[in-house]
């Protein structure tokens, strides 16, 4: 099952290839964004806003990244049926 997904991967189009890496970029942007928040939190300031902050942009950018994925897949597979 993982090696039709990796080789589905592979065989990706170059723009939705490119679309799904920089989306992947920017989740892993948002997760290193929330990760020195809760880090501020551990050790500075022990306020719960800065705490729901930090998990909420945790959450947020695990959602992004697995709909850049399935997105990326089904556009891929809209594209080839459609040419």
């Amino acid at each position: 099952m993982i090696n039709k997904i990796i080789t589905y991967y592979k065989k990706l189009d170059k723009t939705t290839y490119k679309i799904l890496y920089k989306g992947l970029e920017f989740c892993l942007i948002l997760a290193l964004i929330s990760a020195s928040i809760l880090f501020i939190y551990m050790l500075f300031l022990k306020t719960p806003f800065l705490y729901y902050i930090g998990i909420n942009l945790f959450r947020l950018s695990l959602v992004f990244s697995v709909e850049f994925i399935i997105c990326g897949f089904v556009v891929d597979n809209i594209k080839k049926q459609l040419i």
